[in-house]
């Protein structure tokens, strides 16, 4: 199959040619929720049932009624592909907000979109970071796999969080250790040093979500 004819949003390598659904059939709605434009030319976004055919901005304003209570944070220094990542398993996971330190711009490739639906903030230092999240009581925790870490896996994780992540190589800089009111490390059994920053950025995020977040209705399990 052509990659070139499929969707630039859709991720998915094999399955069928389009995504989604064509315009819509028989009356048109009236909720204010739903896009015109959407109605008439069809919903080819890479979004749940739920919302197909909704504007941006009511999804947005839906999500925004039932997001979980942790943040995560990326320092952009390098223009790394993987924050782009990260963006897009906040957005699966529903994080509070996604903050970025550091430059301004980065490379959305890698969010595959889900940037419009997620909260992104930015933030010229940590300090600024780490002192945004405290006026709202939430502890800001960075992974560095240095010995006085705590270990994810038996640590006592607070519920409202953020997780603070370095670049890809360096790990987290010398000034957003110290702004940091902790620091974890995941377990790791191979003969590597690390592993990459958005894999442990998941890794992070989904250890949350086992702990806190409701796991009882069918949100959970949106395909």
């Amino acid at each position: 199959m052509d990659d070139e004819q499929r969707a630039p949003y859709d991720p998915m390598p094999h399955g069928p040619a389009e995504v989604g659904v064509g315009p819509w059939e028989g009356p048109w709605p009236t909720d204010p929720r739903y896009d015109a434009v959407l109605l008439a030319e069809g919903d080819r976004r890479n979004v749940v049932d739920r919302y197909r055919y909704w504007t941006v901005e009511a999804i947005v304003a839906d999500l925004d009624t039932h997001r979980h209570d942790f943040h995560v944070a990326i320092e952009n220094w390098q223009h790394d592909f993987n924050i782009g990542t990260i963006v897009r398993t906040a957005n699966a996971f529903l994080a509070a907000e996604v903050h970025i330190v550091g430059n301004r711009h980065w490379n959305r490739r890698g969010a595959m979109v889900t940037d419009r639906y997620q909260h992104v903030r930015h933030h010229a230092t940590a300090a600024d970071l780490a002192a945004y999240l405290h006026d709202s009581d939430v502890r800001l925790l960075g992974i560095d796999n240095l010995p006085g870490s705590s270990h994810l896996e038996t640590m006592d994780l607070p519920r409202r969080v953020c997780f603070l992540f370095g670049q890809e190589g360096p790990g987290l800089s010398e000034t957003a250790r110290e702004a940091c009111d902790g620091t974890f490390s995941i377990a790791q059994f191979g003969s590597t040093r690390s592993i990459n920053a958005s894999a442990a950025a998941a890794i992070a995020m989904h250890t949350w979500i086992r702990e806190y977040a409701d796991l009882g209705g069918e949100d959970a399990w949106r395909g």
